[in-house]
């Protein structure tokens, strides 16, 4: 019979426990409960500012430790640049402009991904101007020149917005430039107009020194989304756990962030020091109406019958051919309706 000393005894047994923490438990529990922390990257859907800051705020905060998820933040530079980091699996998820991803997938660009949680219930594509234009109503739009920035979705979307609004689209100069020159162009009146994001109105004004006028893209297209959180179909449906979780996680940090926008962005800017503070609080105040879904549905909800409505939209504006359906750009079981 061997014989062990009790401090051998008592060595194997951190040992054990040491191992057991690194593993997780066998039976493949998720989360912190398991001891297992799986790393992930996420890109934001541009820079680092106001609209993204809700990821920062939760890792600061410890949302993701709680789940058992490291997360490294990457800057993203658009759809174009996220959908390829997703597809190369360079990043595991990340944020991007729902209705122009879902255009791009209905040509056959990027098909790759699935949205698993809305940010914005409508897109957040916006006419703006400043008053002294005498622009108030897209019909004042005919003559003039709108600049918006070079193969956005903000122009890709203008002829669906144009037809809706009952204006012809062929009587407006649209002009492309730079995302980031586009403020400076209004505020020098080089352009009539902007057609850009709503939550850049802060900006806008406080480069002008003057007040602005908004004209939202959803008062004619209501059913289009704006920001999502997406993921690849493989990562979805090899680790539809981990997906769960990080998509928790992230949720509960886009609540924080509009509840308490100026905490948000003084961890964004702690994070992220070029990111100031007034010009994110102003974003997040902005965007918060556009957060939560209708109908009382729990925040990051997808609607399936409004993503349908909006591929039809975007499919009779010409945008994309015909043959596309909510599932191929929507994974629905994350954030059901109730």
């Amino acid at each position: 019979m061997i014989r062990r000393s009790p401090a051998l005894v008592a060595a194997l047994l951190v040992a054990a426990v040491g191992l057991s923490a690194c593993t997780g438990d066998s039976d493949g529990d998720s989360g912190a409960s398991s001891g297992k922390v799986d790393k992930v990257t996420y890109v934001t859907a541009f820079g680092a500012v106001g609209r993204d800051s809700f990821i920062w705020l939760a890792k600061e905060k410890g949302y993701f430790r709680d789940v058992g998820i490291d997360v490294e933040i990457q800057k993203g530079a658009g759809n174009v640049q996220n959908l390829t980091l997703l597809k190369s699996d360079q990043a595991q998820f990340a944020a991007l402009d729902f209705t122009g991803a879902v255009i791009q997938s209905g040509t056959g660009k990027f098909t790759d991904w699935r949205a698993v949680a809305a940010i914005h219930q409508q897109t957040l594509v916006s006419i703006m101007t400043t008053k002294d234009t005498g622009i108030t109503a897209p019909a004042d739009l005919a003559g003039k020149t709108v600049a918006t920035g070079s193969g956005s979705v903000s122009e890709l979307l203008f002829p669906a917005y144009a037809k809706l609004a009952k204006i012809d689209a062929k009587t407006v100069k649209l002009q492309g430039a730079q995302p980031t020159a586009l403020n400076g162009l209004m505020a020098k009146r080089k352009v009539d107009a902007l057609s850009t994001f709503l939550l850049s109105q802060k900006a806008l004004e406080n480069v002008s020194k003057k007040e602005v006028v908004v004209m939202p893209y959803s008062t004619y297209l209501s059913d289009l989304f704006g920001n999502a959180i997406i993921a690849k179909p493989a990562l979805i449906a090899s680790n539809r756990d981990l997906v769960k979780r990080f998509t928790s996680a992230a949720l509960k940090g886009l609540q924080d962030a509009v509840d308490n926008p100026e905490e948000a962005a003084t961890i964004l800017n702690r994070a992220e020091p070029t990111a100031a503070v007034p010009a994110a609080v102003g974003e997040l105040k902005a965007m918060k109406p556009y957060v939560a879904p209708p109908g009382g549905a729990p925040l990051g909800h997808i609607d399936e019958q409004r993503v349908a409505r909006g591929i039809a939209v975007l499919q009779s504006a010409g945008l994309m051919p015909p043959g596309m359906s909510p599932d191929k750009v929507v994974d629905f079981g994350f954030v059901p309706a109730g």
